[in-house]
């Protein structure tokens, strides 16, 4: 566990060979040293010590082995979410972020009965993940509402009594300027300068990317898995529904309309075979090396002899050919797809040009910015895929008129 510089230490009490660590001036004996159990009271007794709480030897909870602990409770939990976190035979993130989440309480409460976790419990944890790991407020917030989920999956189980999880329910989220947490900078929009000035240093698979990703909002997990096989071409403005989206667990349905830019943009990539994805790394890779190749005689001076451009060819060829330990996949994903534009963004600044940087994410956030000031907060709730809970199917319906209208006149 990293620990500032003011954090006070793990130490040896060598004539009774336990560890302790000194708060305030006072010996805290914490078991056997260098034992799991002595290092998870140390954890516990610097989480509660930040919350300026006095740690008295009482307040240790036992652990007997009859009942069950927190690391047990998140052993059964752990077998559940490995089989319920899942798309497409895959794990999802929310599969790692809820790892993320439980580590902090294993590490702390780890032996502790699951019956004795209260509001003040959480509450140390919290403290811990804002003091010792130093996570921003929000995302506090949402690891705090995972473990609390946790206990309610144990609550449905039948594993603890109910009150605890209701017990959890009444530790409320931290507020925006009342919590010592730091704040995290919102999402702004990008400008277009920024983005117009990389375009030329993109490959036209990334350059396609992003003006699609420009013109309709959409998410970047969604426009990176565009294949032709899920766009509906019969009507002037065609119909995108990406086979997997965001809020498809919840079995709503996204459609996004392309109008005749979007169209224009994707008309060299639609000779791909229809369940093929129609942005590949594989040939931003080979525009690399043609550019490269370009860029190199553009600059060379002397003349270029025959043998020499067979020479050119045949390097090209064993560079595109060669095995790569990691070759390049079918499509792009947003970590990719985020790696190349700022690559851009470098390139452009090494040759002196004026570019902040930005991640796709802001080119949803233009648009969204762009279409509720010229149609309205309804227009750009339907264009970027918000879902609502109690949106009817008629007015779905209604909404999906609207935004092929729109894409019909600016998309």
């Amino acid at each position: 566990m990293s620990r500032s510089k003011s954090m006070p230490a793990y130490g040896l009490h060598k004539p009774s060979g336990q560890a302790r660590v000194i708060l305030g001036g006072r010996h805290v004996y914490l078991g056997p040293h260098g034992s799991a159990e002595s290092q998870e009271r140390y954890a516990q007794v610097i989480a509660e010590h930040f919350r300026q709480n006095p740690v008295r030897a009482a307040s240790i909870h036992s652990t007997p082995t009859q009942d069950l602990t927190i690391n047990e409770l998140v052993l059964a939990f752990w077998g559940f979410a490995k089989t319920y976190y899942v798309r497409d035979g895959k794990p999802t993130k929310e599969l790692s972020a809820m790892k993320d989440a439980l580590r902090p309480l294993r590490q702390l409460y780890g032996r502790t009965r699951a019956d004795h976790f209260g509001p003040k419990s959480l509450a140390t944890v919290r403290q811990h993940l804002i003091s010792v790991v130093g996570l921003a407020r929000t995302e506090i917030n949402k690891r705090i509402g995972r473990m609390k989920r946790v206990f309610k999956w144990a609550v449905a189980e039948e594993l603890i009594s109910p009150s605890v999880y209701h017990g959890l329910q009444a530790l409320p989220g931290l507020k925006y300027g009342r919590t010592e947490a730091r704040e995290t900078k919102p999402v702004r929009p990008v400008a277009d300068e920024h983005v117009t000035v990389i375009l030329p240093l993109l490959s036209p698979t990334v350059r396609a990317i992003v003006e699609v990703q420009r013109l309709t909002g959409m998410r970047p997990c969604e426009v990176v898995i565009m294949r032709r096989c899920d766009i509906d071409q019969s009507e002037a403005v065609w119909i995108y529904e990406p086979f997997t989206h965001k809020n498809k667990w919840r079995d709503h349905q996204r459609l996004v309309p392309l109008g005749p830019k979007v169209q224009q943009v994707l008309q060299p990539f639609l000779d791909r075979a229809p369940d093929s994805f129609l942005f590949s790394p594989k040939d931003a890779e080979a525009w690399r090396i043609e550019d490269q190749a370009a860029r190199a005689g553009k600059n060379r001076k002397t003349r270029v002899f025959p043998c020499e451009l067979r020479s050119r060819e045949l390097r090209k060829q064993r560079r595109l050919n060669r095995v790569r330990r990691r070759p390049p996949h079918d499509r792009y994903d947003t970590a990719s797809y985020r790696r190349a534009i700022t690559y851009a963004i470098v390139r452009a600044r090494k040759a002196g040009l004026n570019v902040s940087h930005w991640h796709p994410n802001q080119l949803r956030h233009t648009r969204a910015t762009e279409l509720r000031k010229l149609h309205g907060l309804e227009a750009a709730q339907v264009m970027l895929g918000h879902a609502r809970a109690d949106v009817t199917q008629v007015y779905a319906e209604k909404n999906i008129a609207l935004a092929k209208e729109i894409a019909r006149q600016c998309g």
